[in-house]
């Protein structure tokens, strides 16, 4: 941390600092020059920060050096991280494919869902038993009976499932069910979540929220972490700005910057930031050229039909255009596709 004294401070006013930061346990190197005098502070920051060193005479500015997310910092973990999931790499040198149904409906369309999936190369089942919804009348999910018909879509389709908890109090129910739990974007500051999918022992998906920074995006999944959780992946799913052209506007550059200030995955959701069918593929594209780690689509046997975001669903002669993406895009860039686990290793 570095504290940037005001040009009219005075060597009282330094004295002050230097003496208030040693009271904390820290030390207070002071470097004067022609108009300003810097004083670089070492020790614990998490002691700095209730000296308020911002509003004591002479202070001008106080720089922080250090990023704040300790446990999901490259800073301490120099090298990128592989998430498994049942088995499924996330991370580099793969590109992972996630893909299934918004919202779980009925038995059948989940499976052919999950067949259209696998179909495409995926080799995660995503689907959602709880839906926080914007409108309260929306379709909120089957809850319970969502999460049975996820585990007896993975038991006949042999992929593990990830799907979205929303509620402290619901997590023990989902990890019956689920091989990844998924913080969506509504709740990616809802901190009670974070610390309960924290101590739960399952690997988590962190959706970026729709109006939050870089860092409060790692600041959250530092909350996760500090329960003892490193097994996170950061998804980028768009963020809300003046365009109405898309659903949301996708950050492509959230990619190489979470992958160069983080060592967590980071995989991009083209259906929920584009919020169109026909811009799904070009951004999937655009999100393994850009380095992800992995990509995560909605697909609908019937997405007219469809109880939630039928349009941005894949489906028919898209699968097959997806496909082609994951079966020649991750080569040209050094990578694999993810395979799905062999059946024995997915949990029933």
């Amino acid at each position: 941390m570095v504290i940037v004294m005001a040009p009219e401070a005075t060597q009282a006013d330094i004295d002050g600092v230097v003496e208030l930061v040693r009271s904390a346990g820290g030390e207070a190197f002071v470097s004067r020059g022609v108009s300003r005098t810097i004083i670089g502070l070492v020790g614990n920051v998490d002691n700095f920060g209730s000296l308020n060193l911002r509003s004591r005479n002479g202070v001008g500015d106080v720089v922080r050096i250090s990023v704040p997310y300790k446990l999901v910092s490259r800073e301490h973990h120099r090298e990128r991280s592989v998430i498994r999931v049942a088995g499924v790499p996330i991370g580099p040198g793969t590109i992972t494919l996630i893909a299934g149904p918004c919202s779980v409906e009925t038995a059948d369309q989940t499976l052919a869902s999950a067949r259209l999936a696998k179909k495409a190369g995926a080799s995660l089942l995503r689907g959602g038993a709880f839906k926080p919804r914007t409108s309260p009348y929306a379709f909120q999910g089957l809850g319970l009976a969502g999460l049975k018909i996820l585990g007896q879509v993975r038991a006949e389709v042999g992929l593990p499932v990830v799907t979205e908890v929303v509620d402290p109090a619901d997590v023990d129910l989902v990890c019956e069910y689920a091989d990844m739990l998924q913080v969506g974007t509504r709740n990616m500051q809802n901190f009670a979540l974070l610390q309960a999918v924290g101590s739960a022992g399952k690997p988590v998906m962190l959706k970026r929220g729709m109006n939050a920074t870089i860092e409060e995006w790692l600041m959250a999944a530092e909350y996760i972490a500090q329960r003892g959780n490193l097994d996170i992946v950061l998804c980028e799913r768009g963020i809300r700005t003046f365009e109405t052209a898309t659903r949301n506007t996708l950050d492509i550059s959230a990619v190489p910057i979470a992958q160069r200030l983080s060592h967590l995955p980071v995989i991009i959701d083209p259906s929920h930031s584009g919020g169109r069918r026909d811009l799904v593929l070009p951004l999937s594209r655009a999100a393994i050229a850009v380095g992800a780690d992995g990509v995560i689509v909605d697909v609908h046997p019937q997405p007219a039909k469809a109880l939630c975001d039928g349009d941005q669903a894949l489906t028919g002669d898209d699968i097959a255009g997806l496909a082609d993406v994951m079966a020649t895009m991750p080569g040209l860039l050094g990578r694999t596709l993810a395979a799905a686990p062999e059946p024995a290793s997915v949990s029933a």
